[in-house]
């Protein structure tokens, strides 16, 4: 992820606490290497439980490592509405409009 785009409060942990954040970094490392699941599957999953727990910034994230992992808008979107049946409607609404955002600042 490019450190100019990371959210303010995460490079404020960072500094703070560099070796929490490093923990935090490798479990998530070690956790993508446990199984077949490629990157940017893992991305998508992510987000959808971001999606579930109404986590505006944890959208953003994965949607960001999403794309850079090879995702597209539409599959993005498709995981997202994917949920409509199981967490609703208007979840699912608020949560495409997280995407949009961060998708929308590509498209300058």
């Amino acid at each position: 992820m490019n450190k100019d785009r990371l959210p303010k409060n995460y490079v404020l942990l960072q500094k703070e606490y560099p070796g929490f954040m490093a923990a935090v970094e490798r479990l998530g490392a070690v956790l993508k290497e446990q199984g077949p699941i490629d990157d940017k599957t893992a991305h998508l999953v992510q987000l959808a439980a971001a999606v579930a727990i109404h986590s505006e910034g944890s959208v953003h994230s994965h949607v960001r490592r999403a794309l850079a992992a090879g995702a597209s808008h539409e599959e993005i979107n498709h995981a997202i509405i994917l949920l409509t049946s199981t967490i609703g409607f208007p979840t699912v609404s608020a949560a495409l409009s997280w995407a949009q955002a961060i998708v929308g600042e590509g498209a300058d």
